[in-house]
């Protein structure tokens, strides 16, 4: 009954040694993107360990992890407690000891934002350039909000109508620790409410992208026949939102004259998703739109915080060796006015707790060079 490749026997109580192999693996889905066979070996982990969960149950931290949307929902209701206990160094210490987060690696804030939803029964005007649905996933949801309140305030200086839609979480924090069977059901859920209202004319469009790339991947074999192929037409017109904005400049609608002529210099770290599933072809389109604008790409692979592998105690060590390959030392040689950017949430913290340098999402970077 395994949703992706019937791998499902390969777990049990015995499976030791396969969970270890596959335990160093970021699931950065490099394998799909650089193997002429397009072995997905995350897809493989996560499909390995419900099958070992369903034998050996699940961990603590795994279901903390995997439930990220739910207690980030929890702790949502008092963020000022919060984020208390993660600014100040010897209780986040202690709290992350509890979990099994290396003591040294800091944690998210709260940051939420509450857009007023979308009716989805009502159609969308049409309004000025035309209408596009965000997937508001849980990362930037309950930790990365300020980013997207200048998202609406972008597309709405840039004549677009934006509606929040309701929709369930993406399953990203589920699929990342390998509780399939939780995924699926989100996937379902998705699928089901969205697939009558993404067209090419309404597009879906989101800001993380291991959670809007969710789509055109895993939901694809999550859902059941009779929803694959509408699974296929919303992976079809989903876009992460440089895709997005790349292709709207391509159609004229958004030009270099409603943005800045400030000379800026920008160095992009791309996330792993992202290279892998799409490109960073348009998110250097989309940043170098301002007329002064020069966009260099950081030539890093995975930032090494990977999800949850970063912040896990056994893993910490290597997911900062792996940031000190490029990422780090690149970052740290730029000067203090020169823009990182990095569109994953991920990737962000990485870089803050690696460097000390705060990385923007391409949307932050373009808000403020509006004119």
């Amino acid at each position: 009954d395994s949703p992706f490749w019937g791998l499902g026997g390969v777990g049990g109580r015995d499976g030791s040694g396969v969970k270890n192999i596959l335990d160093l693996c970021l699931s950065c889905k490099g394998c799909k993107a650089e193997c002429p066979s397009s072995v997905d070996v995350g897809k493989m982990k996560a499909e390995f360990m419900q099958s070992y969960y369903d034998q050996n149950g699940v961990p603590l931290r795994t279901k903390l992890i995997g439930n990220y949307s739910k207690m980030m929902r929890l702790a949502s209701v008092a963020p000022w407690a919060y984020n208390f206990v993660f600014r100040n160094a010897p209780l986040r210490r202690l709290a992350n000891k509890l979990v099994g987060f290396h003591p040294d690696r800091t944690m998210p804030l709260i940051d939420p934002f509450a857009p007023k939803e979308g009716n989805q029964s009502k159609k969308p005007s049409f309004g000025g350039k035309g209408a596009v649905f965000l997937f508001l996933d849980e990362f930037t949801k309950y930790n990365d909000g300020d980013i997207a309140h200048k998202l609406v305030l972008l597309l709405q200086r840039l004549d677009y109508e934006i509606i929040v839609l309701k929709h369930s979480e993406s399953g990203r924090a589920y699929l990342s620790k390998g509780m399939v069977r939780d995924a699926q059901k989100i996937a379902i859920e998705n699928v089901l409410k969205l697939k009558d209202l993404i067209t090419d004319y309404t597009p879906l469009i989101g800001i993380e992208p291991s959670a809007i790339l969710t789509f055109r991947d895993e939901y694809i074999d999550l859902v059941p026949p009779e929803l694959k192929e509408d699974a296929r037409q919303i992976a079809k017109n989903c876009f992460l939102f440089e895709e997005w904005f790349a292709r709207e400049i391509d159609r004229k609608n958004i030009k270099k004259t409603q943005f800045t002529d400030q000379k800026r210099l920008i160095k992009l770290h791309g996330h792993c998703h992202q290279k892998a599933l799409s490109s960073l072809t348009p998110s250097k389109k989309a940043l170098s739109l301002p007329a002064n604008y020069e966009v260099q790409l950081i030539p890093s692979g995975c930032c090494g915080m990977a999800g949850s592998f970063g912040y896990e105690v056994e893993h910490y060590d290597l997911s900062m060796q792996i940031g000190e390959l490029v990422l780090f030392p690149t970052v740290r040689k730029q000067a203090a006015d020169t823009i990182i950017a990095a569109a994953g949430t991920s990737c962000r913290h990485q870089i803050k707790d690696g460097t000390a340098r705060i990385a923007q999402h391409p949307i932050e970077i373009l808000y403020e060079a509006l004119v």
